[in-house]
C-alpha cells in the first residue's frame, strides 16, 4: 500500500531518532532517468518490508511499468537491493531512479538533511570558548581550521596536495567572499550531512551517522607526527566559517562519484526558520552534475559561476565558500596581508617544509612526502593586480628564523604515561661579537631600542630570549598557538653556576611535537594537559642522537651540549690582563654588586683596547670622549676569559673640565673613531676654561679692602661675571653635552675671624638665570664685632666643588672690620632655682647695646617687679658690671606640690627696651599643718576591711607641700593586734594613708576604736585624731555542702569519704554560705562566678545561683578515688570544702583474661604461663563477691585448641579462676585466639604459636627450582638467594645463628654480594645476589645446614649456565700471516673483532678499549686465546758478541799452560742492531788475532804454535772459541795491555761485521802475572762494591726528593687553610701556633656550647620513643621554625596533628595503635597518595610563568618554606606537604584579604595564615575565635622548636677549619722533622764514613787500574756523585707524575 505526493506537498519532517525496520515510512524520490522528467521530488509513504514490494510500490506511485529497466539508488549512488533494503530505506531517506548506477545526473536534486547538534554540545560545552584571542587577531586561526580540514582531506593524495584560499574582494563579481579549495578525497552527501552536525567528531560518528572518516584507524607514527590527522572534533569548521562571514556553501565531489554535493547554510536562513517556527537544523543538500551553476541566480554570488566552472577537470575536491564576510575582517585581510600569511606559514611550517623545517642554507631539499603540500593564498581586488603567495615561499615566519639563525640543535624525546610521545628540539642562537642572534618576535619584543638608553646604561646584558618561553608546541605537526612551555628542570638556568654561563640558557629556542594522545581545545588553540604531563615526575626524557634514542642523563647531556655550543659558536669579547675581583657599590642592586672581575685590556672584533686609550662612545646621551680606566666583567673570573657583554670605565676628557668617571657597556664604544679626533676635541675644550671674576656695586655701599664698618652697616648689592681667558662671560663649563650638572655658580661667604677660629656667618650661592647675571642682595645683618672676610668663589652646580680636575676655579676676597655700638637693652641672667614660697632669691641682670654686646649701667635705676597672683618684695639692687636685684621674696597660692609657673616682669625705667618678662616655677614652702579627709570625727568601717585616709601636708600659705622623708603614720588603739598605717608623702605632699585590714576576731556587734595620725619627722606639725566604729563583716565567712536524698538533706563535712557505685552520677548536691554574723548570704551571679569546683570545667551559673552544685561523675575504676573540692575566693576570704568519692563495683558485666608470663608457645608444647580469668563490672572493676562454684560456668574454646590437658582452679585470695595446660594441634603458626566464656559473658586472649624446631631449609621466592635456573655466565641471578628454616610442618622456624654453607663443584665459582651465612632472628639467611661463573651447561649448588648436630634437609639448586653475549672472551685478529716480522720493522695491519662467549662478534664495542701490547715469551707457553704469537725474526747481522762478557784475561809467556790461556771456553754469536741472535743460516769462520793498543808497538804476542791468527769454524750463527792459548815464550811487552780481536769471515754477508775485541794484560814474569791476576780480581770486587754504594746514594736522593715534595704539599695546605681562616676573620700568630690554635678551638667550642645552651624556643611535648627505625616521631618534633610569629601561627594551625606519630610503615603504626589502646593517633607514610602532594618548587599563586600577575603586599611565602628539618628531610616533606599543602604565611589580615581577592581571579587560593595570628580558610572564611591563634603560652608547649642559630653553624665551620689547620701544622712539623733528620743522617759519622769509604774505593780502583796499566773502564771510573750533591738542598722538587 503506497501513497505518493507531488513536489508541492510537504510530508512530515523525517525523524532520525532511531531505525525503522517495518511499518509506514516516508521516502523522497527523484526520477532522473530522463532529462524531461519531473524535476520535483515525489513523497512516497509505504509499508513494504522487502525490496520487491518497495519496487512495486514505486512503480505504482510513479506510473512505471514493472517491466521497465531502472535502478533505485541512494544519493551516494548505492543501489538498493534485497540485501541492503532494510538497512538503507529508512524514514526520510532520499532516493534516485536512474537508468544505471553510473548515469549522469541530468538535473540537480535537493536532499533533505537534519543536522541536529550532537549531545557532545552539552557535555563538552565547558571547554575553552572558541578563539580566546589572548591579545592577537584570531582571524588567521579561523583560516587554520579550514586548512586543517583540507590537510586531512588530502592526506591520501599521492601527488600534489593543493590547498587554495581565495579572497574574492572584487565587488564587480559580487559581494566579498572567501573560498578554501582543496583537491582532497571529497565528501559524499552523507558525509556532508555529518559535517553539518555540530560536535560530531570522527570518533562518535556511528549508528545513524555515516562517518566521513569511516573505518578510522590512527595513522602510523611519522617524524614530528606530521600525519595530517588534525580534523577532529566536528566543531572548528562550523565555528570558523560563521566567525569569518554570515553564510557558508560547502561544495564537494568524491573521487568515485559522478555527482557534486552542495550544502548551503546561512545565518539569515536560521533566523527565518526560527521566526516561522520551522525546524532550524534541517535543510537540503543539492546533488548536481559538475560545472552546473544554474542554481546561482543572485548577483551577490556571481563569482560562483567561475568557481563552479573549474570543477570540470577535477577528479575530487572540496570547496568551502564563505559569503557575507565581516567588514572588519575584510579590512584586516587587506591591510595585514603579509602578517597573517606569515602566521599561517608559522602554523603549518613543518607540513610545508618537512620534519627538518625550512633550512634556507641547505644546498638541496630532500625529496619526500612533505614537499607536495602547496598552500596558496590569492587576493582579488577590483582594479588591482591579484596578490598571490605560496606559504612555502615565506622566509620570515618565526620557525624559519629560528632554524636559520641557529648554530646547533639538541633533539630529545619524551614518553608520557599511555601512548603519549613528544619529540623535542632545542636550537642554539650564538652571540656574535656585540649582538645576540636570537630572532625577534613581534609578539614578544626582547630588545631595547637604542634611543631608550640613557647615560646610566644597563649593567648586565639582557637575555637574548627575553621573557619568551623556550618551547612552541605542535600537535600532530600543527602549531597550537596559545600554548607554550617555559622550560624543563633540566634545561632551565641552574641555581648554581653550571658548565656554561647563565646567559647561554637565554640563547635557546625550541619546539615540542606531540602526537594526538594529548588533549587540545576544540579550536586547537590551547593544550589542555601537555605541560602537566611533561612535568610529571614519571615522565622520562631521552636524548636523540643521529636518530637513535640514548638512555643517558638528559640534564648532563644538555649541559655538555650547551657548553660545547658556547665554546664553539659564541664569538665573544676576550678579556685580558686580569687585575682583581671587586665589589661595585655604584650599582643599586646588592645582588649585582659582587663579584666583578677587572681587566686592563680586551680584544674585540680584531681590535685591542687597553687602559689609557682614548675612545668615543656611540648611542649614549650625551656622547662621551674619554680615556679607558678599566674593564668590568660580572662573575668570579681569574685570568683571560671570553665573555659577552661587559662594561668599560671611562675618565671623561679633558679631565680638567670633566672630573667624572662613567661606566658604560662595551658595546657602546665607537670602533670607527680614531684617537686623533679625540685629541683635537680635548684641545678645543681646554681653551674655554673659566679664568677670573668681575665685581661691580650697582646700588652703592661698596666694600673697600680693609675698611672698618659699624655693626649693622649694610653692604650693597653685588653683580658678578665669570670670564674665561678670552674675556668672554660664561655660565657653565664648556661643552653643552653635560647639561645642568656642569653649570657654574658663584658662592658668597662672609667669615668672622675670632680667637676660637673662623666662623662662616653668611653663605649664599647665585646662579646665572640666562637673562640676569650673577647677583647678591644687600647684606644688613653683619653686626658681630671682629675681623671679617668676604669671599666670592666660583663653584660647580650640585657638588659645590671649588676645583675641577685639580684646577681651582676663579675667586675674589675682601677683608674688613666691625666695631660695637651703644647699649640699649637688658636681659635677665641665670637664676638659681628652686623658688619656694617665702624663701628669698636673687635676680641677675645683663645690660646690652642694640646688637646684644655687653655694657655697663650708667645711671641710678630703681627696678620695678610685677607678677600676677604674687606678692613680691626685694631688699636692694647692686650696680657695676654685674647688676643683681637681691633678697626677692614671693608669696601666693600654687596649685600643688609641683608648684606653679609665674610670669615675673622686671622694669628698668630709662632704657629703650626697659622691661623683661621671664617665667619662674614657685614651689610650696616647708610643712606647717596636716589635713586629713574625711573631715568627720567618727568613721564607720566593716570588720576585715582597711580604711583609706586622704592626708595632705600644707605650707604656711595653705599649699600642699612635699619634702624628703615626709612619712605620715596612723596608729589604731582599742583592740589587740591592730595594724599601723604608714604612707610616704615625700613626692606629692598628699597620699592615701591605708594598710592591712582592720580585723577583730569573733566580733558579733559594733566596736569603737581610736586612730592617731601624725608626721614623726615634723614635730612642729600637730597630729590629728579620729574615732573608728567597727561593724561586723557582711562578706562570706562559712561554706556548707549538703547531699539531698528525697526530702532529706545530709551535710557533707570537710574531708568526708563517700562510697558510691562506680560510673554512677551523684545528683542533688547543694551548698549554703554565711557571713560573720551567721546571716545566710543570698547567692548572686557575681558570687556564683567566684565558686569553683574541680570535677568539671563546665558550670551552670543559673543552677549555682540557686545553690545547686554540678553533678559528680563517679570514676569507673575502683582504684580511682575522686577528690572533690569546692572553693570560694574573693578579695576578703578564701574558703574551701572537700570530700572524697570512693567507687564500688557494679553488677557483673564482663570477664577479663590476663596472661601471667610470656604468650608464646612452641608447636607441640604446652603454654607455660597461667591465665587468670576475673569477673568485672561494666567498667572492668573486679567483682569480689564470687565463690569457687563459679568455675563450673567457665568454658574455653579456640581454633586448633587441644583440651586434653586443660586445668581450671579457683583462687580465693585473688577472686580469680586460673587456667593451665593450653596447647594446640599442629598447624600453621601465628596468633591464636582463645575464647573464654562465663555465663553470658566472654573474653578473648591471643597467644603466639611459634613453629617447632627446624628440620629443613626452604628457598624463598624461587618456585621454579624443579627446572634449572637459566643464568648468563658471569651475571648475577635475578633476585637474592634467601633461605628459611622450617619445622616438620613446613612452618618458618625463627632460629637465629644457624650456619648456612654452599657445596659446589670445583668448576663452579660463585660470588655473593652478602657475606651473611647465618640465619637472623627470623630464621632467615640472605645469601645475597650471587653471580655464577661456570662452563656452559647444567650445574648444581647444594645448600647445607645443621641444627643441634642434626643435618637439615636442604634444597639443591640447578643452574643452566648460558654464554654471555656481551662478555668478550677472545679476539679474532686477521692479518697477513705470511708477513715476516723482522726486529725493528713495522707491523702489518691487524683487523680485530671481539668474540663473546656465544661465539658471536660484539658489534657495539668501543674501539678505544682495544689496545695492543707486546712482550717477549716462548712459543710453547699457554696463551690467552685473544693473544697472537708472532715469531720475530732477527734483523740483518751487524756485530759479533759473546753470550756474557768474560773476565779480563791476565796471561804470561811462561811454560805453565794455565798462565798462558787467554780463553778457556767462549761462545761468539752474530747479533743484529737490537742484540738479537741471527745468522743461523750463515757458514764461515772466526779469525782470532792479537793487536796492540798502540800502532807503534811491533812486539805482538802470538798464539800457541807461533801463529798470529787462529781460525774457528762458524756454523748456525755461532762459534765456540776453545782453549785459546799463547805460545810459550811468546813475544810481548811486559805489563802491556793487548787486544784480542775476533773477526768473522762470512762470504754470504754483503756487509762485513764489526769484530769483537777483548782486552788482556800480558806479563813476562809468572810471579808478576799472578800478582796482577789478584789485582784484577780485586778490581772486579771494587767495581761491584762501588755500584752498591751508588745504589744506596741514589735511593737516599730519591727519598730526600720525596720528603721535600711532602714538605711542599704540607706548606701549601697549611697556607690554604690559613687563608680560609683569614676569610673567617681569624688571624694566626707566627709563634706558639699550636698553643694558640688549641686555646682558640677550646674557646670556640665553649662559645658553641654556650650558643647551644642559650634559651630558644623548644617543643615541650613528649616525643614517642623511637625503639624502631620505622618510627620517625611526633610531628611537633620533626620540623623547626626560626621566626617566632610564624612558629606560633603554624603550630596553632596544625594543633590537631602535632601529637600525631609518623611511621614509615602501616605495621609500625598498627603496633603503636595496639600499644596505646588506640589513644595515640598515627600516620603511616606508606599509605599516603603521593601524586597529590604539592611540588616544593612550585611558585606562589600570584606568579604566572615567572612573572607577577599582581604585586602582592605583606611578604607572602609558603608556610612549608619556613620549615627546616633536622633529619629525614624526604619523609618530612611528604608529611608536611600533605598536612600544610600550599598554605601561605603573610603579614596581616588586610594583606591576606588583598592577596586572596587577587588570587581567586586567576586560580584557587589556599589557606592563608597571618603573622599576627589570623587565618583565612581556603573557602574564604575568617574571623571568630576558631580562626585566631592564641598567645604562645596557651599552646601548652605544642609548638615547633627553633633551629640552632646561624652563629652555631659559623662556629662549627670555624672549629672544623681550626682542627684541619692544626692537623696541617702537625703534619708540616712532622715532615720537616723527617726531612731534617734525613738530611742530618747524611752528615752523621757513619754516613761520612760511608762516603769516605766510597771515595777510598774509587781511589783504590783508579790505582789498581793504573797498576794494571789498563785503560779506565767507563763503568769503573765514571764520576760518582760528589759529596755536596748528596746534600740536595737546591735540587728542584720533581712533579708527582715524574716521581711516579
Amino acid at each position: 500500500m503506497a501513497a505518493v505526493a507531488g513536489g508541492g506537498t510537504r510530508a512530515p519532517e523525517p525523524s532520525l531518532s532511531g531505525p525503522h525496520g517495518s511499518g509506514d515510512r516516508t521516502v523522497f524520490l527523484f526520477d532522473r532517468r530522463q532529462e524531461q522528467g519531473d524535476p520535483k521530488e515525489k513523497v512516497l509513504s509505504c509499508d513494504a518490508e522487502t525490496y520487491r514490494g518497495f519496487r512495486s510500490a514505486v512503480c505504482q506511485a510513479l506510473c512505471i511499468s514493472s517491466e521497465d529497466n531502472f535502478v533505485i539508488t541512494t544519493t551516494n549512488r548505492k543501489e538498493i537491493t534485497d540485501d541492503n533494503f532494510s538497512e538503507i530505506v529508512q524514514e526520510g531517506v532520499t532516493l534516485y531512479l536512474l537508468q544505471s548506477v553510473d548515469q549522469t545526473l541530468l538535473s540537480a536534486t535537493k536532499e533533505r538533511i537534519d543536522f541536529l547538534p550532537h549531545y557532545d554540545t552539552l557535555i563538552k560545552s565547558g571547554m575553552y570558548e572558541y578563539y580566546a584571542s589572548e591579545g592577537q587577531n584570531p582571524l588567521p586561526f579561523a583560516f587554520a581550521e579550514l586548512i586543517d580540514n583540507s590537510l586531512s582531506a588530502t592526506s591520501r593524495n599521492t601527488g600534489i596536495r593543493s590547498i587554495q584560499i581565495k579572497l574574492l574582494f572584487d565587488d564587480s563579481q559580487g559581494k566579498p567572499a572567501v573560498a578554501v579549495i582543496d583537491n582532497g578525497r571529497g565528501m559524499t552527501s552523507k558525509q556532508l550531512n555529518n559535517w553539518a552536525v555540530y560536535r560530531l567528531s570522527k570518533f562518535t560518528r556511528q549508528g545513524d551517522f555515516e562517518s566521513d572518516h569511516s573505518g578510522y584507524v590512527r595513522p602510523p607514527p611519522v617524524p614530528r607526527s606530521l600525519n595530517s590527522d588534525i580534523s577532529y572534533f566536528g566543531v572548528g569548521g562550523k565555528q570558523a566559517v560563521f566567525f569569518i562571514g554570515q553564510s557558508a556553501r560547502m561544495i564537494s565531489k568524491p573521487a568515485d562519484s559522478h555527482d557534486v554535493h552542495e550544502l548551503f547554510l546561512s545565518k539569515e536562513d536560521f533566523e527565518k526558520k526560527e521566526k516561522n517556527k520551522e525546524a532550524i537544523y534541517s535543510g537540503y543538500i543539492r546533488n548536481r552534475k559538475p560545472s552546473d551553476s544554474a542554481h546561482i541566480t543572485s548577483d551577490d554570488e556571481r563569482f560562483l559561476h567561475n568557481l563552479i566552472m573549474e570543477e570540470r577537470d577535477k577528479k575530487s575536491f572540496t570547496a568551502v565558500v564563505v559569503t557575507g564576510v565581516q567588514p572588519d575582517h575584510m579590512q584586516y585581510l587587506k591591510n595585514y596581508f603579509n602578517l597573517w600569511t606569515r602566521q599561517l606559514a608559522h602554523i603549518y611550517h613543518y607540513y610545508i617544509h618537512g620534519p627538518k623545517g625550512n633550512e634556507t642554507n641547505a644546498t638541496m631539499k630532500e625529496a619526500g612526502p612533505f614537499n607536495n603540500i602547496d598552500i596558496e593564498i590569492l587576493m582579488f581586488e577590483k582594479g588591482k593586480v591579484p596578490k598571490m603567495v605560496n606559504l612555502r615561499e615565506i622566509k620570515d615566519d618565526m620557525q624559519t628564523l629560528y632554524i636559520n639563525s641557529a648554530a646547533d640543535s639538541f633533539e630529545f624525546k619524551s614518553h608520557v604515561e599511555g601512548e603519549g610521545i613528544v619529540e623535542g628540539i632545542i636550537r642554539y642562537h650564538p652571540f656574535l661579537y656585540d649582538k645576540e642572534t636570537y630572532p625577534d618576535d613581534p609578539c614578544f619584543p626582547s630588545r631595547l631600542k637604542d634611543d631608550d638608553d640613557d647615560d646610566d646604561c644597563f649593567v648586565v646584558e639582557k637575555g637574548a630570549r627575553g621573557k619568551r618561553p623556550i618551547f612552541e608546541c605542535f600537535w600532530n605537526g600543527r602549531l597550537i598557538p596559545y600554548t607554550s612551555v617555559e622550560d624543563f628542570d633540566w634545561c632551565a638556568p641552574p641555581k648554581k653556576r653550571g658548565l656554561a654561563p647563565i646567559e647561554c640558557y637565554n640563547r635557546i629556542s625550541g619546539a615540542l611535537f606531540t602526537n594526538d594522545k594529548f588533549q587540545v581545545s576544540t579550536n586547537k588553540l590551547t593544550f589542555m594537559d601537555l605541560e602537566l604531563k611533561l612535568k610529571d615526575k614519571n615522565t622520562l626524557f631521552t636524548r636523540v642522537f643521529n636518530g637513535q634514542e640514548q638512555r643517558m642523563k638528559i640534564d648532563r647531556e644538555f649541559a655538555l651540549w650547551l657548553k660545547d655550543c658556547h665554546e664553539k659558536y659564541d664569538k665573544q669579547i676576550k678579556f685580558t690582563l686580569f687585575k682583581e675581583i671587586i665589589t661595585r657599590t655604584d650599582l643599586t642592586s646588592k645582588r649585582m654588586q659582587s663579584p666583578w672581575a677587572t681587566y686592563s685590556a680586551i680584544e674585540w672584533d680584531g681590535k685591542t683596547y687597553r687602559t689609557g686609550q682614548l675612545v668615543k662612545t656611540i648611542k649614549t646621551l650625551p656622547i662621551f670622549y674619554g680615556s679607558i680606566l678599566k674593564f668590568f666583567l660580572y662573575g668570579d673570573h681569574d685570568g683571560d676569559v671570553y665573555a659577552t657583554g661587559g662594561e668599560v670605565q671611562l675618565a671623561l676628557e679633558p679631565q680638567a673640565l670633566y672630573d667624572e668617571i662613567k661606566i658604560i657597556p662595551i658595546s657602546k664604544l665607537d670602533r670607527a673613531m680614531s684617537e686623533k679626533v679625540v685629541k683635537k676635541y680635548i684641545e678645543d675644550e681646554m681653551a674655554r676654561f673659566p679664568d677670573r671674576l668681575s665685581v661691580t656695586w650697582p646700588e652703592g655701599d661698596e666694600l673697600l679692602p680693609n675698611e672698618t664698618k659699624l655693626a649693622g652697616t649694610p653692604i650693597g648689592a653685588l653683580r658678578i661675571e665669570i670670564l674665561n681667558k678670552k674675556g668672554e662671560a660664561m655660565q657653565k663649563l664648556p661643552g653643552t653635552s653635560h647639561g645642568g650638572s656642569k653649570k657654574l655658580l658663584v658662592e658668597l661667604k662672609v667669615i668672622l675671624h675670632s680667637p676660637v677660629g673662623n666662623k662662616e656667618i653668611i653663605s649664599h650661592i647665585s646662579q646665572h638665570g640666562g637673562k640676569w647675571p650673577y647677583w647678591f642682595k644687600k647684606m644688613e645683618n653683619i653686626h658681630k664685632l671682629g675681623s671679617y672676610t668676604l669671599k666670592l668663589q666660583v663653584v660647580l652646580n650640585e657638588s659645590n666643588a671649588d676645583t675641577y680636575a685639580g684646577r681651582p676655579l676663579p675667586s675674589k676676597i675682601f677683608k674688613f672690620n666691625v666695631v660695637e655700638g651703644k647699649p640699649e637693652k637688658f636681659s635677665v641672667g641665670h637664676l638659681d632655682p628652686p623658688f619656694r614660697v617665702g624663701v628669698p632669691f636673687n635676680i641677675p641682670l645683663d645690660l646690652q647695646d642694640e646688637f646684644g654686646h655687653p655694657t655697663h649701667l650708667a645711671t641710678d635705676i630703681t627696678p620695678i617687679l610685677e607678677a600676677s597672683g604674687l606678692t613680691l618684695q626685694y631688699e636692694e639692687i647692686s650696680k657695676g658690671t654685674n647688676c643683681v636685684i637681691k633678697g626677692v621674696t614671693a608669696k601666693g597660692h600654687v596649685n600643688n606640690y609641683l608648684g606653679k609657673n609665674f610670669s615675673l616682669k622686671v622694669i628698668l625705667p630709662g632704657l629703650k627696651e626697659d622691661s623683661q618678662i621671664f617665667k619662674i616655677r614657685l614651689l610650696p614652702g616647708p610643712p606647717r599643718q596636716l589635713k586629713v579627709k574625711p573631715d568627720s570625727e567618727i568613721l564607720k568601717i566593716e570588720n576585715g576591711t582597711s580604711f583609706p585616709f586622704q592626708v595632705e601636708v600644707l605650707d604656711e600659705a595653705g599649699n600642699i607641700t612635699a619634702q624628703p622623708k615626709l612619712i605620715v603614720h596612723c596608729k589604731f588603739v582599742g583592740a589587740p593586734s591592730l595594724p599601723v598605717y604608714a604612707v610616704d608623702c615625700s613626692n606629692a605632699g598628699t597620699n592615701i594613708l591605708t594598710g592591712p585590714v582592720v580585723h577583730v576576731q569573733n566580733i558579733k556587734k559594733d566596736q569603737m576604736l581610736k586612730a592617731r595620725i601624725e608626721i614623726p619627722s615634723c614635730k612642729d606639725v600637730p597630729p590629728v585624731e579620729k574615732t573608728i566604729k567597727l561593724l561586723p563583716s557582711s562578706h562570706v565567712a562559712r561554706l556548707q555542702i549538703f547531699s539531698v536524698e528525697g526530702q532529706k538533706a545530709i551535710q557533707i563535712k570537710h574531708q568526708d569519704e563517700i562510697n558510691w557505685i562506680a560510673g554512677d552520677v551523684m545528683h542533688n548536691l547543694i551548698f549554703q554560705m554565711y557571713d560573720e554574723g551567721e546571716r545566710e548570704i543570698i547567692i548572686t551571679s557575681a558570687l556564683a562566678e567566684k565558686i569553683k569546683v574541680n570535677w568539671t570545667p563546665r558550670i551552670n551559673r543559673e543552677q549555682m545561683i540557686q545553690g545547686l552544685l554540678p553533678d559528680v561523675k563517679v570514676p569507673t575504676s575502683v582504684k580511682d578515688v575522686r577528690y572533690c573540692l569546692i572553693t570560694f575566693h574573693d578579695d576578703h576570704v578564701s574558703l574551701e570544702s572537700a570530700f572524697t568519692v570512693r567507687p564500688l563495683p557494679d553488677e557483673p558485666k564482663h570477664i577479663k583474661c590476663k596472661l601471667k608470663g610470656p604468650n608464646t608457645l612452641q608447636m607441640g608444647e604446652e603454654l607455660q604461663s597461667e591465665i587468670d580469668v576475673m569477673v568485672t563490672d561494666q567498667y572492668g572493676n573486679q567483682i569480689q563477691t564470687l565463690s569457687g562454684s563459679c568455675i563450673n560456668s567457665l568454658g574455653i574454646s579456640g581454633n586448633g585448641l587441644d583440651k586434653s590437658n586443660l586445668k581450671t582452679t579457683w583462687q580465693e585470695s585473688t577472686q580469680t579462676m586460673t587456667v593451665k595446660g593450653i596447647s594446640f594441634y599442629p598447624g600453621p603458626p601465628g596468633s591464636k585466639e582463645l575464647c573464654f566464656a562465663w555465663r553470658e559473658f566472654s573474653d578473648f586472649l591471643r597467644v603466639n604459636l611459634t613453629s617447632g624446631p627446624p628440620v629443613k631449609l626452604h628457598l624463598m621466592d624461587w618456585p621454579e627450582l624443579e627446572e634449572p635456573i637459566a643464568v648468563i655466565n658471569g651475571r648475577e641471578l635475578q633476585k637474592p638467594l634467601i633461605v628459611q628454616l622450617c619445622d616438620q610442618w613446613e612452618n618458618p622456624s625463627p632460629e637465629p645463628n644457624v650456619k648456612i654453607s654452599l657445596v659446589k663443584a670445583n668448576n663452579l665459582k660463585i660470588i655473593s654480594s652478602s657475606q651473611q651465612h647465618k640465619t637472623d632472628e627470623n630464621g632467615r639467611a640472605n645469601l645475597g645476589v650471587i653471580s655464577i661463573h661456570a662452563p656452559r651447561g647444567e650445574h648444581t649448588l647444594q645448600l647445607k645446614a645443621s641444627y643441634n648436630r642434626n643435618t637439615l634437609d636442604c634444597p639443591i639448586i640447578k643452574f643452566n649456565v648460558l654464554p654471555d653475549p656481551e662478555k668478550p672472551v677472545c679476539m679474532n685478529v686477521k692479518y697477513d700471516k705470511n708477513a715476516s716480522f723482522v726486529a725493528g720493522s713495522t707491523f702489518p695491519d691487524f683487523m680485530v673483532s671481539v668474540i663473546s662467549e656465544d661465539n658471536n662478534i660484539i658489534k657495539n664495542i668501543n674501539p678505544g678499549r682495544i689496545s695492543m701490547k707486546m712482550w717477549e715469551g716462548q712459543s710453547s707457553e699457554n696463551r690467552v686465546p685473544a693473544n697472537i704469537i708472532i715469531e720475530v725474526v732477527p734483523n740483518d747481522p751487524v756485530q759479533l758478541l759473546p753470550e756474557s762478557p768474560p773476565a779480563t784475561p791476565v796471561v804470561s809467556n811462561v811454560r805453565t799452560v794455565a798462565s798462558r790461556t787467554l780463553i778457556k771456553d767462549l761462545w761468539l754469536h752474530i747479533k743484529d742492531e737490537y742484540n738479537n741472535s741471527t745468522g743461523n743460516n750463515l757458514v764461515g769462520k772466526i779469525i782470532a788475532v792479537i793487536k796492540s793498543s798502540s800502532e807503534e808497538d811491533t812486539e805482538i804476542p802470538v798464539f800457541q804454535g807461533k801463529v798470529k791468527t787462529i781460525e774457528f769454524p762458524f756454523n748456525r750463527g755461532s762459534a765456540e772459541i776453545v782453549n785459546l792459548v799463547l805460545a810459550e815464550n811468546s813475544p810481548g811487552r811486559d805489563s802491556t795491555e793487548y787486544i784480542l780481536e775476533f773477526e768473522a769471515d762470512l762470504p754470504a754477508l754483503a756487509k762485513p761485521l764489526e769484530p769483537y775485541r777483548l782486552s788482556f794484560m800480558f806479563y813476562n814474569d809468572f810471579k808478576k802475572q799472578q800478582q796482577m791476576a789478584m789485582l784484577t780480581r780485586k778490581r772486579d770486587e771494587l767495581s761491584k762494591s762501588i755500584a752498591a754504594y751508588r745504589n744506596m746514594f741514589d735511593t737516599t736522593e730519591q727519598l730526600v726528593t720525596e720528603m721535600k715534595y711532602q714538605v711542599q704539599e704540607a706548606e701549601t695546605k697549611q697556607s690554604h687553610l690559613k687563608n680560609e681562616l683569614k676569610k673567617q676573620q681569624i688571624d694566626i700568630p707566627q709563634t706558639n701556633i699550636l698553643q694558640y690554635v688549641d686555646s682558640l678551638i677550646k674557646q670556640k667550642m665553649l662559645e658553641q656550647e654556650g650558643v647551644k645552651k642559650s634559651p630558644r624556643r623548644s617543643c615541650t611535648l613528649s616525643n614517642y620513643p623511637k625503639d624502631n627505625q620505622d618510627i620517625l616521631g611526633k610531628i611537633a618534633h620533626l620540623a623547626q621554625i626560626e621566626d617566632d610569629r610564624a612558629a606560633k601561627v603554624i603550630s596553632w594551625h596544625m594543633a590537631s596533628d602535632m601529637d600525631c606519630v609518623v611511621t614509615l610503615t602501616t605495621a609500625a603504626a598498627r603496633r603503636i595503635f595496639d600499644e596505646t589502646q588506640g589513644r595515640q593517633q598515627v600516620l603511616p607514610l606508606d599509605s599516603v597518595y603521593k601524586k597529590t602532594l604539592p611540588d616544593w618548587n612550585r611558585t606562589l599563586p600570584h606568579l604566572r610563568n615567572g612573572r607577577n600577575h599582581f604585586r602582592p603586599i605583606g611578604n607572602p611565602v609558603f608556610a612549608r618554606d619556613l620549615l627546616t628539618f633536622p633529619e629525614n628531610v624526604e619523609h618530612c616533606q611528604i608529611v608536611f606537604g600533605m598536612l600544610l599543602g600550599d598554605t601561605i604565611i603573610i603579614d596581616n589580615l588586610d594583606a591576606a584579604n588583598h592577596y586572596r581577592k587577587e588570587v581567586v581571579k586567576i586560580t584557587h587560593c589556599p589557606t592563608l595564615l597571618t603573622r599576627e595570628g589570623d587565618r583565612i580558610r581556603s573557602n574564604g572564611k575568617f574571623g571568630g575565635l576558631q580562626n585566631k591563634a592564641p598567645p604562645m603560652d596557651k599552646l601548652r608547649g605544642m609548638v615547633f622548636g627553633a633551629p640552632m642559630p646561624k652563629l652555631y653553624r659559623t662556629l662549627s665551620g670555624q672549629i672544623d677549619l681550626l682542627q684541619q689547620y692544626r692537623t696541617a701544622v702537625v703534619k708540616l712539623h712532622s715532615v720537616n722533622q723527617d726531612l731534617h733528620s734525613q738530611l742530618q743522617s747524611l752528615n752523621t759519622p757513619d754516613m761520612q764514613k760511608t762516603k769516605q769509604e766510597l771515595a777510598e774505593q774509587e781511589k783504590s780502583l783508579k790505582l789498581i787500574e793504573e797498576k794494571l796499566g789498563m785503560t779506565p773502564s767507563g763503568k769503573g771510573t765514571e764520576s760518582l756523585l760528589p759529596p755536596e750533591a748528596l746534600e740536595m738542598s737546591d735540587s728542584p722538587t720533581p712533579p708527582k707524575r715524574m716521581r711516579r
